[in-house]
């Protein structure tokens, strides 16, 4: 994995940009890549890339980048890794094109020049991919599929800025930072922002599965060339066949996600997920997988440090732990505002950059994680929660006038939100008499009732009629357009990988391991196995009150039973304790008394309201406050600075 930059002022009437600035923008990003660094100038001086390495395969200096192909006509820059760059360089070799590495980037180029834009649909892996096309005057930019690697741009005024993170593109001159206030709306929803917008007014985020070409006068197209919808057509196999077949996918995942020249190992948690990462990638070896494991010294609840005991000991991995507590917590806060770019608001990036620390101290640089799973195996109680109140409920009071809805809802609401208890069905009442679809994700932080209440009225005036809905139904309406047959848990799925698993829970990977210098990776996520997953029927997914047990019957051969039928704990953080007890003053510092007061965005008498409530173990709010201060944070670093 790398860091990738580049500027094309293609607007200008001379070249203007310098090599200063692309070593600037580059060396913002030195995290990415602590081996090697290059730049280039192309297009007469009016743009340039540049360039970190973070050296994984073919160490030599071969795999330098900015790398050009069989001419100097089609440069690139390149984050990431291709699968099956070895594949694939056999045959481009045996139609004649010359390699001078061993590397993964160099395919691409010579994909490039043979196929053009259609290259995309040969190369595997997760990537973030910048290629100069001189012949065309074509700037070329792709990220992978699923989203694992990160993409952001900056386009205005004859000037394309873009990089693997946007702390890049703020070192040009030309760009400022400030909020982006409809961005903000739905990052309080999501706990992030949906693409392609970014908390950053004017930079975008490539969206997972997309191309962005930019022609010399000014043309800008996005591309969707791949999505996530379910076959048109039941496989017909059956249930053994299924397992069989999830086991092969997976088990082909780990053994091409092991394509290294440097140390890799894995994140061990305890759970199914990291543990199927283990025993497979154990059968492919010869010597003791790596493991690593975190743990909380003031939080044991959270803590499944004796399962992953128990897998490391079972697979005789070499096994390593930390733990940590509140006080590494703050400790970390200003270089998690730092490396996350725009808030990430999942209170787990702590524990997941001390466990990255502990990876990369041992000499490790490679990892692989579980995230993925969960999603397209419906693993989460949350998915089988809303998948029940649907077959249960909804689907039949669907059938109901919506006068009628509406009515029933506007008696219901006020006599529960009188309660103070259960805002979910609350909302969910909201939603129901507003002809609005169930699920709108797997963590909805702030509704839209108590959306209402925690931005300001100035806010909520300039932004009347936005809604986090327009955000969800845009994904619901396609699936429903290309796909009008589609179970609805297929469609809770669709929404996930296009909006909460690409731009929150890989982000937080990507940008939580490169902090490391650790580049993560993803076997659950490899395309083939997310295809497979979306065309198996519900029934085989959840039975009863549980989920993913087509995945966990695939594994019962290698795992062991009790693991794989336990209740789910899942992998997280004691933010709820975190805003009761010792550091009660800095929240109050950082979240009370930020500077992104001065704004005018937040009802801060009601987030005021939140805290107390918090504190007096009255409510729950945890999650809540966490997204406010790492909002508050983020504005006291990019914006206010």
């Amino acid at each position: 994995m790398c860091g990738i930059c580049g500027v094309w002022e293609y607007g200008a009437n001379e070249g203007r940009v310098e090599a200063s600035l692309l070593a600037r923008m580059r060396d913002e990003m030195t995290h990415r890549g602590p081996d090697d660094f290059g730049e280039l100038m192309f297009d007469n001086a009016r743009g340039g890339f540049g360039f970190r390495r973070l050296s994984i395969i073919d160490l030599s200096a071969a795999g330098h980048q900015p790398m050009h192909g069989c001419d100097d006509r089609t440069w690139l820059v390149f984050n990431g890794e291709i699968y099956n760059h070895a594949v694939l360089r056999k045959d481009l070799e045996e139609r004649g094109h010359r390699y001078a590495s061993r590397t993964d980037s160099e395919t691409i180029i010579h994909l490039y020049e043979e196929r053009g834009l259609d290259f995309v649909n040969d190369i595997e892996g997760d990537y973030a991919i910048a290629l100069w096309d001189k012949t065309r005057e074509r700037l070329v930019l792709a990220r992978d599929r699923i989203g694992v690697k990160p993409l952001y741009y900056y386009h205005k005024d004859g000037r394309f800025i873009f990089a693997s993170e946007i702390k890049a593109i703020l070192q040009h001159p030309e760009v400022t930072p400030d909020i982006d206030e409809r961005a903000l709306y739905h990052y309080l929803t999501f706990l992030t922002t949906p693409a392609p917008s970014t908390l950053f007014r004017d930079i975008q985020k490539l969206p997972a599965g997309h191309m962005l070409t930019l022609t010399s006068d000014g043309t800008l197209n996005v591309k969707q060339y791949w999505d996530a919808l379910p076959p048109l057509a039941p496989t017909g196999k059956s249930d053994e066949e299924h397992q069989q077949e999830i086991l092969r996918l997976l088990r082909d995942s780990i053994r091409k996600r092991m394509m290294s020249d440097v140390p890799f190992g894995v994140f061990l948690s305890g759970g199914v997920d990291s543990s199927a990462n283990v025993a497979l990638m154990s059968e492919l070896m010869n010597r003791p997988v790596q493991t690593f494991t975190v743990g909380f010294s003031d939080a044991e609840y959270l803590n499944e440090l004796d399962s992953a005991r128990r897998i490391a000991k079972q697979f005789q991995t070499n096994h390593h732990e930390v733990m940590i507590s509140e006080k590494e917590m703050q400790q970390f806060l200003p270089d998690l505002v730092f490396h996350q770019d725009e808030p990430i608001a999942d209170p787990v990036c702590v524990p997941l950059y001390y466990v990255s620390k502990l990876a990369r101290d041992s000499g490790t640089i490679v990892v692989q994680v579980g995230e993925g799973s969960d999603e397209i195996f419906s693993g989460y109680d949350n998915y089988v929660r809303h998948l029940r109140i649907y077959e249960n409920f909804w689907r039949h009071a669907e059938q109901l006038p919506v006068g009628l809805r509406r009515a029933v809802s506007g008696l219901s609401r006020p006599a529960l939100q009188a309660t103070g208890r259960k805002p979910m069905a609350v909302e969910l009442l909201r939603r129901l008499g507003a002809d609005e679809p169930l699920f709108w994700g797997g963590v909805v932080v702030y509704d839209e009732i108590s959306k209402a209440r925690v931005i300001s009225p100035s806010l909520r005036e300039r932004l009347k009629g936005l809604s986090s809905l327009q955000v969800v139904e845009s994904y619901l309406q396609h699936i429903e357009r290309e796909r009008p047959d589609s179970e609805f848990l297929a469609r809770m799925t669709y929404l996930e990988l296009k909006l909460r698993l690409p731009e929150l829970l890989l982000m937080r990977v990507d940008k939580i391991t490169m902090a490391t210098s650790v580049e993560a990776r993803v076997p659950f996520l490899d395309h083939h196995l997310v295809e497979y997953a979306m065309g198996l029927p519900r029934s085989l997914k959840v039975e009863g009150t549980s989920g993913k047990q087509i995945l966990k019957r695939s594994l019962e051969q290698i795992l062991p039973c009790d693991l794989l039928y336990e209740r789910k704990r899942g992998f997280g953080a004691p933010v709820r304790e975190w805003f009761r007890e010792g550091l009660g003053s800095w929240f109050d510092d950082h979240l009370m008394n930020s500077s992104l007061r001065r704004r005018d965005l937040l009802d801060y008498n009601f987030v005021g309201r939140l805290l107390a409530e918090h504190r007096s173990q009255k409510k729950d709010w945890g999650f809540h406050l966490w997204a406010l201060l790492n909002l508050s944070l983020w504005y006291e670093r990019w914006v206010e600075s």
